[in-house]
């Protein structure tokens, strides 16, 4: 394979480890928050439940996308689909995170298998975020002559599901380290939905420059300008919620 290539796939996977560690993070605190009110022994069988159930419904979305990515209704769905669930978080974050927080005191508590039954239908939605935005990523890379698995290029497939099985190790293993991060730098939760958000509207050109569309240019969508522009903004993004987040660490510190 050509050094090229390797490059640009090994860019695309380091990028989506991080993007996935910053995801999984989010997901964990989330499964956190749900099992809380559970006895220690059934804590932990839920987690360990909503970790199996994580790794089936992931491998599932990914197989299942892969056979639909080329559909440009499909990628028009997951495009609106990563918009929404990015603009969603943000604004229940920034503007609306009051309210939310007394809706989640007025919630009852579940019994065990209960806890389960949201665990699992929590562990879908991440599911399909996480492989949607991987895949969106990873669509744009070179062809390799790998086989194809589904209707994925076997090089692209594999780089999604190394980030998607490297997610699910961070979630393993490694999110308190992440929600720690998140908790220092609260900005990189805002980053990481709002590059969720970048990734939808690269679905979305790639959406508008299908052939059976032609909004815009089919050699745009794939060109290396557009490329460019992607990842610069990306690389904005990802800056501007590391340095706010500083800023604010800063500002809380010196308050203290």
């Amino acid at each position: 394979m050509d050094i090229s290539i390797l490059l640009e796939y090994g860019w695309v996977l380091l990028l989506l480890i991080v993007l996935e560690g910053l995801l999984a993070a989010d997901n964990a605190l989330v499964l956190a928050i749900m099992v809380k009110h559970l006895p220690d022994e059934e804590r932990k069988k839920a987690l360990f439940y909503g970790l199996a159930g994580a790794f089936v419904f992931r491998l599932a979305s990914l197989f299942i996308i892969s056979f639909l990515v080329d559909v440009w209704q499909i990628q028009a769905i997951g495009a609106l689909y990563l918009l929404f669930i990015a603009l969603n978080h943000i604004l229940r974050k920034i503007i609306f995170k009051p309210k939310v927080e007394k809706e989640k005191k007025d919630k009852k508590v579940s019994g065990f298998w209960g806890t389960v039954l949201k665990v699992e239908l929590a562990d879908i939605a991440f599911a399909v975020d996480s492989i949607l935005a991987a895949v969106a990523l990873a669509m744009s890379l070179p062809n390799t002559t790998l086989p194809s698995i589904g209707g994925m290029d076997g090089g692209k497939f594999i780089v999604v599901f190394l980030g998607g099985f490297i997610g699910l190790i961070i979630m393993r293993f490694a999110a308190n380290l992440f929600v720690k991060l998140l908790k220092e730098r609260p900005g990189l939760e805002i980053a990481a939905f709002a590059i969720v958000g970048w990734v939808g509207v690269k679905l979305a050109v790639l959406t508008l420059g299908h052939e059976d569309v032609g909004v815009i240019s089919h050699d745009f969508a794939h060109s290396t300008l557009w490329k460019l522009i992607f990842y610069s903004v990306l690389i904005i993004i990802g800056a501007v919620g590391w340095f706010t987040s500083k800023d604010k660490s800063g500002k809380t510190e010196v308050q203290h």
